[in-house]
């Protein structure tokens, strides 16, 4: 069992900066793919949740097209820390932030990793929202 707990979200005007990150406890498997979801408003099953930046167990990191070169997703202590650090926040950032850890037998890559399979094989975290405006 994996509890994930997020932090970090907030209100910030396009062309700011947020942190957010992810507390993790409990006992994570070796080959769990780490990464952050995002369900923007008005989207509300946990199918249409987006995968905005994963990584590895070997440590390869995976962006969104939509995130790339302003995202960067990171690891420490063991794993027990996830981060989301994000850049240049535009008006289409705004969502509900999740965390989220398991096994996918089709790798990590965003696109691959779907909430389907976090549902069925994996853990989230409750969500933290960030609010992008002009």
């Amino acid at each position: 069992q994996v509890h994930l707990v997020e932090s970090g979200g907030g209100s910030v005007q396009v062309g700011g900066s947020l942190r957010l990150s992810c507390a993790v406890s409990g006992d994570p498997y070796a080959s769990y793919c780490w990464g952050w979801f995002r369900q923007a408003p008005g989207k509300e099953r946990e199918e249409e949740r987006e995968g905005v930046a994963s990584i590895g167990n070997d440590g390869t990191e995976y962006y969104a097209d939509s995130v790339k070169g302003r995202f960067t997703i990171s690891q420490e202590g063991d794993k027990r820390m996830l981060y989301l650090e994000m850049r240049t926040l535009k008006a289409e950032d705004t969502a509900l932030y999740y965390c989220a850890a398991g096994y996918s037998p089709l790798g990590c890559a965003v696109g691959s990793w779907t909430p389907q399979r976090i549902t069925k094989l994996g853990f989230w975290g409750q969500g933290t929202q960030v609010t992008v405006s002009s």
